[in-house]
């Protein structure tokens, strides 16, 4: 099986943009529509790198980013946070949090599929 890309965002065509980049790059797509099903599908499926929404129901991205990166089974996950708030706050806070990128929307799809390569291999 090919490596796995967690995508969770809240707003339906941003799952389905950066579900179908990632697929078209080789690997296997898992999807959450709130903070909450990110920390249950990342803890069952182990992903090789999540693409987080900050504001997102139930629990916020960088609460999920805090917990995934202060727990040793995941926190070598590559986490890119993605937000339409291209505040510096932002990104200043996804960096405490323990974040590995910080991503604005809209994002070029080129240049996601040109991360997903560099970060997990071409595969």
């Amino acid at each position: 099986m090919g490596k796995k890309v967690l995508i969770c965002d809240d707003e339906a065509y941003i799952l389905e943009a950066v579900q179908y980049v990632v697929r078209r790059s080789g690997f296997e797509p898992l999807l959450a529509q709130n903070g909450e099903e990110a920390l249950t599908i990342t803890r069952k499926e182990k992903p090789d790198m999540i693409i987080l929404d900050i504001i997102m129901p139930k629990i916020n991205g960088f609460d999920v980013c805090r917990q995934l990166k202060s727990d040793p089974v995941t926190r070598k996950i590559y986490i890119a946070m993605l937000t339409a708030r291209g505040y510096e706050s932002d990104s200043l806070t996804s960096q405490q949090c323990g974040a590995d990128e910080f991503i604005t929307k809209p994002f070029s799809p080129q240049k996601l599929q040109q991360r997903l390569y560099e970060i997990l291999g071409n595969n």
